[in-house]
């Protein structure tokens, strides 16, 4: 796979994959990359992270397959987290929800990027979906710097689906933003 990214999230997205992997071969769902890492992985790390957020309805079955993969839970003092960190990457992993988005997300705007590492694959929200969850978030008053973000995703993906976009925007912003505003 020839890629952008720093090679450090290289790294995590095969691991990413491997853990999907293993999900789907106990028959469970992959969980889905959502928040800074797939801004990340949508701006080939013009944007970059420290964490991989996670959506997952299986929160213990993945946490389980994430210690088989080598995953470890920081614990002491100052060092304590919600999520999970692997010492190969310095990189840490986290479920963020259960839900994606709350049930917003039409299914099929998850997307499966394959061939990560030879036959894995990992789950993702779409650039859509992102820019609306950075427009939500902007709106929220909370994280003035999403906007920005959203207008370098979209910038980076003029083929994004507009229509769904301005709906989706304008779900996350409580009707107070749209597509209009990435574009002025």
């Amino acid at each position: 796979m020839t890629t952008p990214w720093r090679p450090a999230f290289e790294a995590a997205l095969r691991l990413l994959a491997q853990l999907g992997e293993a999900m789907v071969a106990r028959g469970l769902p992959r969980p889905i990359l959502v928040g800074g890492a797939a801004a990340e992985y949508y701006t080939g790390s013009a944007l970059s992270t420290g964490d991989f957020d996670l959506c997952s309805p299986v929160q213990t079955e993945l946490e389980e397959e994430m210690r088989r993969l080598g995953f470890v839970k920081p614990a002491g003092k100052g060092l304590a987290t919600r999520g999970w960190i692997h010492p190969e990457l310095r990189l840490g992993f986290e479920v963020v929800a259960n839900v994606l988005m709350e049930g917003k997300v039409d299914r099929d705007h998850i997307l499966l990027v394959e061939d990560v590492a030879p036959g894995q694959s990992f789950a993702i929200i779409s650039v859509e979906d992102l820019i609306a969850d950075r427009m939500g978030q902007y709106a929220s008053g909370t994280a003035q710097d999403r906007i920005d973000q959203a207008r370098i995703l979209l910038l980076l993906h003029p083929d994004a689906d507009r229509d769904y976009l301005d709906r989706r925007i304008r779900e996350e912003s409580a009707g107070d933003y749209d597509i209009q505003d990435l574009l002025d």
